[in-house]
């Protein structure tokens, strides 16, 4: 199931699959080790933003609105949200 949120996910993978292939070019060209660890932050902090949104949005739309329109009961809907806290 695709949500509104995907496409924004997608830019920001994309951004980060960028950045890691610049920090795997830096590591070959002998780069600093502190311009290593800045870029792969970046790449780490993309990585989280993008769960994050995939998170919430799920949160919101899958279990949210599955319990409010009837379509997923609260015990599933409370079985799938700590199986997701594991990844918060």
């Amino acid at each position: 199931m695709e949500h509104a949120s995907h496409p924004d996910i997608v830019k920001r993978l994309k951004r980060a699959h960028g950045h890691l292939a610049g920090v795997i070019a830096m590591i070959e060209e002998g780069r600093p080790c502190v311009d290593l660890a800045q870029q792969l932050h970046a790449v780490e902090s993309a990585i989280t933003n993008a769960k994050r949104v995939l998170i919430q949005d799920h949160m919101e739309h899958c279990l949210g609105d599955g319990i409010e329109h009837g379509g997923k009961a609260a015990k599933d809907a409370l079985g799938e949200f700590k199986t997701l806290a594991k990844y918060l």
